[in-house]
């Protein structure tokens, strides 16, 4: 039964986590706002492909009752994956069977949109920037938004990503760059215009490393292809280098001198991107990141637990979310909820970023890691 009388329950982030919370809330009766920074849904592209599983990410899809349509819109062929040498020599490929599930791919703003669909008219409310969360711990809390208004709710949801403004008023860790940047180009009707890079990626992933820099090439729906430029340097090395981030030709000139070694083949992936990169250096949370608990404000998500972007991100959001939603429609009080919610997520989100810790620099390793388990997709 919904906790009595209804709490006024407030998702910061319209992210997959975000999103998730709000519908298992939805389907247990349980009122709740999404408030997101975005000027509206479609107001900026959402991203390449994530790989859903089965012990995660699909768990939270079947709770909130969208586990059939997501297999409608997902790629299994998708779970495709190569791992190549720099020279392009295939070292591994693995060709998903007819009827493999585990982790079927989907463009995230197809998964947002699923999500966004499967919610109540106006749970959403767009152009909402967090300033600041104020109020006693034991609530209620009080959000101030950029647009000057404010909110009072019962419960504040963190699931606003790795800079986190519901963090701020929870922990004062900040997250940390891990030495690893990626830069990120799109290659578009790739079976027409680039049929080189289209027959390299195949229907899922290729990625390859050298031990200072690698590549992660994914396909996306619509003959899209995305690719991850990797590689150990400085959080600002563009600018370092005297470089403007908006000259194209001038970052990518660099770029094929840093992948001089590699071969042709492979130096497709850099030379003909359409459009702009986007710089995304990585950042994570310490491993052991927590917070003091309090009955009226958690996070979710990349909020509580950023790691590097190895098929967990995504997942456990969406874990994450559906276990405090369950809390929250199972327990006598928010407080009780909560706490619950944190006694499962902390443990496992812990162990998980462990295992993560320093992981990043695997992305490069001459040894080439297991992107088959993963790969920088969720």
């Amino acid at each position: 039964m919904p906790i009595t009388p209804a709490p006024r329950i407030a998702v910061v982030g319209a992210g997959p986590g975000g999103l998730t919370c709000a519908r298992i809330l939805q389907r247990h009766g349980i009122a709740v706002t999404v408030h997101d920074r975005d000027p509206g849904p479609d107001a900026r592209d959402q991203g390449g492909t994530l790989d859903l599983h089965a012990d995660n990410g699909q768990i939270a899809l079947r709770e909130a009752g969208l586990l059939d349509e997501f297999f409608r819109l997902a790629r299994p062929e998708g779970q495709e994956m190569r791992q190549l040498d720099p020279s392009g020599t295939v070292l591994f490929h693995h060709v998903p069977g007819p009827d493999e599930r585990f982790k079927p791919e989907i463009d995230r703003g197809r998964l947002r949109n699923l999500l966004l669909g499967s919610l109540q008219p106006g749970t959403v409310r767009w152009g909402h920037t967090l300033r600041r969360l104020e109020g006693p711990a034991d609530g209620p809390r009080r959000l101030y938004f950029a647009d000057g208004t404010t909110v009072d709710c019962d419960l504040v949801i963190g699931a606003d990503g790795a800079w986190s403004a519901v963090r701020r008023a929870l922990s004062g860790v900040m997250p940390r760059y891990t030495g690893v940047s990626f830069l990120e180009a799109w290659f578009h009707d790739v079976t027409t215009r680039h049929p080189g890079i289209a027959e390299l990626v195949g229907q899922g992933s290729a990625a390859a490393a050298d031990g200072e820099r690698g590549l992660f090439a994914q396909r996306n729906a619509g003959d899209h292809v995305r690719v991850y430029v990797i590689q150990r340097a400085p959080a600002e090395w563009i600018t370092a280098e005297g470089l403007d981030p908006e000259d194209t030709d001038a970052v990518r000139a660099r770029l094929l001198e840093r992948y001089r070694h590699w071969s042709p083949r492979m130096r497709e992936l850099i030379a003909d991107n359409d459009g702009p990169y986007l710089d995304r250096p990585l950042f994570a949370l310490p491993a052991d990141h927590t917070w003091e608990h309090s009955p009226s404000a958690t996070l979710l998500g990349d909020a509580a637990h950023l790691m590097p972007p190895l098929g967990v991100g995504v997942n456990l959001a969406m874990l994450d979310a559906c276990e405090l939603g369950l809390a929250l429609a199972r327990h006598d009080t928010v407080g009780q909820a909560v706490r619950a919610y944190e006694n499962t997520m902390r443990p496992r989100s812990t162990e998980t970023a462990r295992l993560l810790d320093g992981a990043a620099h695997d992305l490069v390793s001459a040894e080439v890691p297991d992107f088959a388990a993963g790969g920088p997709s969720s």
